[in-house]
């Protein structure tokens, strides 16, 4: 990852008040919350991974494990010139959380999930998703 960071206590303190009614689009803090939720299992099942070895994950764990890998290739080592705007990266955290059933959706709002996953979960890709190397299967 570049840079090399520990990216779960390095996520800012200070997003509450960057986001929300008028700041960015309704689903941003469920996004986050989601994503940062995911991202914190995911590294959990890879650490158990090491001690236990992959064979003896569930597949949940293994879906965990996987999404921690592409979270930081295609969401968090953005490039140095990548210039993604707020909706992109937004529309990238919905792909990424389109390999998830439903119901491990647990810190976003039913209305959010209506609203803006079918279409990632049909393949369509919006700009930044298709550059980031994410595929939606």
């Amino acid at each position: 990852m570049s840079p090399p960071i520990d990216v779960l206590p390095s996520l800012s303190r200070l997003k509450d008040k960057g986001i929300g009614e008028g700041k960015t689009r309704e689903d941003h803090s469920d996004i986050f919350n989601q994503l940062f939720a995911a991202y914190a299992r995911g590294k959990e099942a890879q650490e158990l991974a090491v001690i236990l070895g992959e064979a003896a994950l569930s597949e949940a764990d293994r879906m965990f494990f996987n999404f921690a890998d592409k979270f930081e290739a295609g969401y968090v080592s953005q490039g140095e010139y990548e210039d993604r705007t707020i909706e992109e990266t937004l529309d990238l955290g919905w792909q990424l959380l389109s390999v998830f059933p439903t119901v491990e959706l647990k810190r976003i709002r039913p209305e959010w999930i209506e609203k803006y996953l079918p279409r990632f979960r049909k393949g369509e890709k919006v700009e930044a998703v298709a550059e980031s190397g994410i595929s939606s299967s």
